[in-house]
């Protein structure tokens, strides 16, 4: 591919992007959704004009890696170990009831054990981009209802990074127990690994150039991919290094400033990241699994919001916030994404069981935004009486 390919490629998604944002922004849509519209419009699907997706999902991953990243510099356990009694119970038994909605659906759809497993396994989570971006500031960092949410998502990010553990002992073969447990012991020694470095070395450089921000957010980035690598290497994946490597930094004032520093980075891949999925999404296909796609978008949309409040409620948490947060966390997850490409990479996962967990994320994200806009608090809120930054 040429160098002005590629610039045409570049020029085709983040121009398109910019008008379905506006659409989006004027219609009460998260901006994830403009990014999958335009990739289905310019994908092979419909006009075309991007034929080949793959390398721009690709480049796109770098996106997950530093959303993984920046997930691991907000792990700060000291801090939430108060709410974690809480949110493992509401976490741990809203995932076990999704999971089996999620099989029991795929199972009357037809699939087998192994596809069946796999979405129940994607139902588990709520979208972290959707949860964060429409939670206003003042929400997220100085009230329960952000403290709940981000303990609640840090918990499903936990289990997602279990999942991905497992498919990648799936993935080498053999006798799956030994490799699953071979894959364990290494998790433990990537991060010691990586402690070790950014206590004596990294954090070292940090406090010594710390007034230097440009060579700040390159130490970042270099951290971030190079304990990426060394997990690829170790036989884990970039995404597991990626969030690692933030939760070695998390402790540190430092890692805030990082974050923040970072996320248009991370915006910037996630642009093509959620661009790549929707060129990459084949329509004719949906065509054959729109059924079982839309009862799994219809039921989670129904039961996620239902099933966090009567939880939350039980916990104590007053009826009003249990009821937001439920919604606020009603839609399948980015993750589901992640793990359906996995699963799909290492063929343990049919085309047909990854469409429908890609159109029903796809269905969640587009429902779920737009009734979090007409309802709650977010920067984007339809009522100018509800919009806060």
């Amino acid at each position: 591919m040429t160098d002005h390919s590629i610039i045409f490629l570049i020029f085709l998604i983040f121009s398109g992007a910019a008008v379905f944002a506006t659409a989006a922004l004027y219609a009460r849509q998260a901006l994830t959704v403009a990014y999958i519209g335009v990739g289905v419009l310019l994908g092979p699907s419909v006009l075309g004009w991007v034929p080949d997706p793959v390398l721009i999902a690709d480049i796109a991953n770098i996106g997950i890696i530093f959303l993984l990243f920046l997930l691991g510099l907000n792990l700060e356990l000291r801090e939430l170990h108060k709410l974690f009694s809480e949110a493992v119970i509401v976490t741990g038994l809203s995932s076990a009831f999704f999971a089996a909605i999620g099989y029991w659906i795929a199972w009357l759809a037809g699939f087998d054990t192994t596809d069946s497993v796999l979405i129940a396994t994607a139902m588990m989570f709520s979208s972290t981009i959707i949860g964060l971006k429409l939670l206003p500031t003042s929400a997220l960092h100085h009230q329960r209802m952000g403290e709940i949410i981000v303990s609640i998502l840090l918990l499903q990010d936990m289990i997602a990074i279990a999942a991905l553990l497992l498919l990648e002992g799936l993935s080498k073969g053999g006798n799956p127990v030994n490799e699953i447990a071979l894959l364990a012991l290494l998790l433990p020694t990537l991060f010691g690994v990586a402690y070790y470095l950014s206590r004596f070395a990294l954090l070292r450089l940090i406090s010594k150039f710390d007034q230097i921000k440009e060579y700040i957010f390159l130490l970042a980035i270099g951290w971030c991919m190079g304990v990426a690598e060394l997990a690829q290497f170790l036989g884990l994946s970039h995404e597991i290094g990626a969030f690692v490597a933030g939760v070695t930094l998390a402790a540190n004032p430092i890692a805030r400033y990082i974050a923040e520093s970072l996320k248009p980075l991370r915006d910037f891949f996630l642009v093509m990241f959620f661009f790549a999925l929707g060129a990459g999404f084949d329509l004719q296909l949906f065509q054959q699994v729109w059924i079982p796609a839309c009862s799994l978008a219809l039921v989670m949309l129904i039961a996620k919001p239902w099933t966090f409040k009567v939880l939350l409620k039980q916990e104590k948490e007053k009826e009003r916030l249990a009821g937001e947060i439920g919604v606020r966390l009603g839609q399948i997850s980015e993750f589901a994404l992640l793990i359906v490409i996995v699963a799909t990479q290492i063929e343990l996962m049919t085309e047909r069981a990854a469409n429908v967990v890609q159109a029903a994320t796809i269905l969640t994200f587009v429902a779920s935004s737009y009734w979090i806009v007409q309802r709650y608090p977010t920067p984007i809120a339809s009522d100018p009486k509800l919009r806060r930054d």
